[in-house]
């Protein structure tokens, strides 16, 4: 086994009353390939600081070997004191050995030119900057803290590329599930202020995990039936010599301490979605929408039809205008042309991972509450804000601490309370994996999954789209958008079929939905001709709809008395049967909709023909 390039051991660091790292260690390797995982605020930058050596721990030892290059990206990068971009990335480079052509390469490839001031960078801009700087020299170790941060999924695949072709040992902290798998050799988990090394990759990582928890509360439960056991001697054994007597009692006493500093497993998010009463059948239909900025085309001659139960991801380069295309589909943008129909009966929450909407003065509880005392509104019912807040990791001293301190996982965890307390039937979900830990992002796909409505999902995660997906809508250049069937791979593997050919312009693979049983897919006519039954039909029928959903509400608010059956069971249930009815209705009527609004489009077209 070679020596280690650098090593930490029994690192310890504690921040106000509570340890962070409790005698952690890492052992760095040349040609090593580590991912370090963890939970939000369990210390991960904190420990690739100190093996960087930019921070000092209160105890332990850090070894690196005489001339090991090390170079370590940061979630906040300083450019400051740097006149252009191309200078800050050449300064990372040893000073007799500047490769301006590198430089330029990376730079370009991670979007930017080498002239820009970096002090006029945007957030972004200056994380990737800093990404190329520290891949620039080729170090003997390279240091990573969330590398994908702004990239978007070519500037993703291009780094995992990257990577792959370096001979530096890396050591990566990421919430990119597939770029942990792809990349990653071995895995160390700090938890609890403690590094557990498992020798394999992150795809061994959560069963091994599992398996360590196991074992843990095993032993925990082992230790407090010994603990039960000695204290029942300790009262009603037979009286043995005084000096075993003592030894046994140290003993106890010993097993108690244990007990007593055992930290146990962290929480997990408590994730529950709100939801509205169902959408109707139809979410939305766009045909035909065209939107440019000047001379400019975002997107064009796109169209696309997204029922109840859809889960629409979209994807494409930084720029390719995936937020403009969301915003057209969910009527929050008007397109320049063609048409977007929204369906009846959406309750709309946006998650706005950007967190424009969050107000850095204000304090963690008034996020909450949105200035309303100490209650929070979920799901229709009040609660206390701290107990809302303990769902979702925070503690109650942290009720007053504003919110422009708090970390990045931590914010993305408050849009996820704002966001999920307030019932839906339509997520919009704009890059909702930033900054959350590995557990919370497995969590909320399994809440996207249960969910009974609808999700529009912008991301850059392959992973996530994989697991949350039916069909992807993919940017193609030049203001195009197709759709295909399935998840981010999925994708890939129709492109590579159909020879990277581009069907033509607002076509692509319509995805295989899956509605609720009670309402089966529906498929254009065959005739291509509307009668004037079926026109007078259609004209009808919104107004139906309307008077079935207020009657569904009235009857929905009858239902909601929790001393309605107790006061009259017969009206209860014909109540009961007539809200079941009216729903059977409603279902029918959107059905009978949709399908006539189908013909009415195919009548158009024929009517164009010659």
């Amino acid at each position: 086994m070679p020596a280690p390039l650098l090593f930490l051991q029994h690192i310890s660091l504690t921040f106000g009353v509570t340890p962070l790292l409790v005698d952690s260690g890492l052992a760095i390797a040349a040609g090593d390939r580590i991912c370090l995982v963890g939970r939000n605020g369990s210390g991960k930058s904190t420990l690739l600081r100190i093996a960087a050596g930019l921070a000092q721990p209160d105890a332990g030892q850090r070894f690196a070997q005489p001339g090991a290059t090390i170079r370590y990206l940061s979630q906040e990068p300083d450019l400051s004191g740097f006149p252009t971009t191309l200078a800050y990335v050449e300064a990372g480079f040893d000073a007799d050995a500047p490769d301006s052509h590198r430089a330029l390469y990376l730079l370009k490839e991670l979007g930017l030119g080498g002239l820009e001031n970096p002090a006029a960078l945007s957030g972004g801009e200056a994380r990737r900057a800093a990404l190329a700087r520290a891949l620039a020299p080729a170090p003997d170790i390279l240091l990573l803290d969330e590398p994908t941060n702004h990239l978007d999924l070519p500037g993703i695949e291009w780094l995992e590329r990257e990577l792959t072709g370096m001979r530096s040992a890396i050591v990566l902290v990421s919430h990119d599930r597939r770029l942990l798998e792809d990349l990653s050799r071995t895995t160390i988990w700090l938890d609890r202020g403690i590094t557990r090394t498992l020798d394999d990759g992150f795809r061994a990582f959560e069963p091994w995990r599992d398996t360590v928890l196991e074992q843990e509360a095993s032993e925990h439960h082992k230790l407090g039936r010994k603990i039960a056991m000695e204290e029942d001697w300790l009262r009603y054994g037979v009286t043995a010599r005084r000096t075993r007597n003592q030894r046994r009692l140290g003993e106890l006493h010993a097993m108690r301490q244990k007990r007593r500093e055992r930290r146990g497993p962290e929480a997990a998010v408590r994730l529950v979605a709100a939801q509205a009463d169902l959408s109707g059948r139809l979410v939305a239909a766009a045909k035909d929408i065209a939107k440019s900025y000047g001379d400019r085309p975002i997107v064009r001659d796109f169209s696309t039809r997204i029922l109840r139960g859809d889960r629409v991801g979209i994807v494409g380069p930084n720029g390719a205008g995936k937020t403009t295309l969301l915003n057209l589909l969910t009527g929050a943008l008007v397109p320049d042309a063609g048409e977007v129909r929204l369906g009846t009966n959406l309750a709309q929450v946006t998650l706005d991972q950007r967190r424009e909407t969050l107000d850095p003065a204000a304090s963690l509880s008034d996020a909450l509450t949105e200035g309303g005392g100490d209650s929070v509104m979920v799901d229709g019912q009040s609660r206390h804000v701290i107990g809302y807040m303990k769902d979702f990791l925070f503690r109650p001293e942290q009720a007053l601490t504003p919110v422009g301190v708090l970390s990045g996982g931590e914010r993305a965890r408050l849009i996820l309370a704002r966001a999920f307390a307030r019932p839906s039937n339509l997520l919009v979900l704009d890059e909702p994996t930033n900054d959350l830990d590995l557990e919370t992002l497995d969590l909320l796909q399994e809440r996207l999954a249960d969910y009974a409505g609808t999700v529009l999902l912008v991301s850059h995660d392959r992973d996530f789209l994989d697991r949350v997906v039916t069909s992807v809508i993919a940017a193609e250049g030049n203001g195009r958008w197709i759709e295909y069937a399935g998840g981010y791979t999925d994708m890939l593997a129709q492109r590579a079929a159909a020879g990277s050919r581009v069907p033509p312009s607002g076509a692509g693979v319509k995805k295989p939905t899956r509605p609720p049983p009670s309402a089966p897919q529906q498929t254009a006519p065959r005739s291509r001709r509307m009668s004037f039954k079926d026109r007078h039909a259609l004209e009808a029928l919104p107004a139906r709809i309307a008077a079935l959903q207020d009657r569904i509400a009235t009857l929905n608010a009858l239902l909601a008395d929790p001393e309605f059956y107790a006061r009259d069971p017969n009206r209860f249930s014909q109540t009961t049967a007539a809200f079941a009815a009216a729903r059977d209705e409603l279902a029918a009527a959107e059905e009978q909709w949709l399908t006539l609004e189908l013909r009415r489009e195919a009548s158009e077209v024929a009517e164009r023909e010659p």
